[in-house]
């Protein structure tokens, strides 16, 4: 009984800490659970992350993007409320976890072609094209990639993830409705993009 209680107790300080486990995966905390990555995420994307999983669950006020939280992520970018507010969340979010970059209400302000990646991660910022408007006219986060599927977290969105819905989502999209990705995290050297 006391070698499996050292055993758990190696297990979840090694979960905690962000340490390699056999097979070469991490163990990256994602709310209350646990999930196996081939790379680990950078110690500000995770810091990135945990600001944007304390705002899941927001709502506006009355629907009109308005609210206390609506209206400081907008104040954020020098917006007053009832404006769009999926790219000054994430600016916010970024401004919470010590980024001074990005700092925009513009969605697609948020993908420069210095930033752009090829393939989903962690900590990224995910962009969805809306042909009606010709450009990306939402974003979010990539909190982890589950196959060809994403986990993300992302303002102005509703349960059916549209683009100007009422509170900040958990949302899962799948990785053929994403036109871009961007990095605004330094990647560490000899970190792969993969999961």
């Amino acid at each position: 009984m006391a070698t499996i209680r050292v055993l758990l107790g190696i297990i979840c300080l090694t979960a905690l800490s962000g340490h390699r486990l056999s097979g070469e995966h991490y163990l990256i905390k994602s709310g209350n659970s646990y999930h196996a990555s081939s790379t680990q995420p950078a110690l500000q994307e995770l810091e990135l992350l945990d600001c944007a999983r304390k705002e899941v669950g927001v709502k506006e006020q009355n629907g009109q993007n308005d609210g206390p939280a609506v209206e400081r992520y907008l104040s954020y970018v020098g917006l007053k409320k009832g404006e769009p507010w999926c790219a000054a969340f994430v600016s916010w979010v970024f401004g919470q976890a010590g980024f001074s970059q990005p700092r925009t209400a513009w969605s697609p302000a948020l993908f420069p072609p210095d930033k752009l990646q090829q393939k989903p991660a962690s900590g990224l910022v995910f962009g969805i094209y809306f042909p009606e408007f010709r450009r990306i006219a939402h974003c979010g986060f990539v909190e982890r990639v589950a196959g060809s599927w994403l986990v993300t977290i992302e303002g102005n969105t509703n349960i059916a993830g549209g683009r100007n819905g009422d509170g900040v989502y958990r949302k899962w999209r799948h990785q053929k409705t994403i036109y871009a990705y961007a990095r605004w995290v330094a990647k560490r050297k000899g970190a792969g993009n993969a999961h």
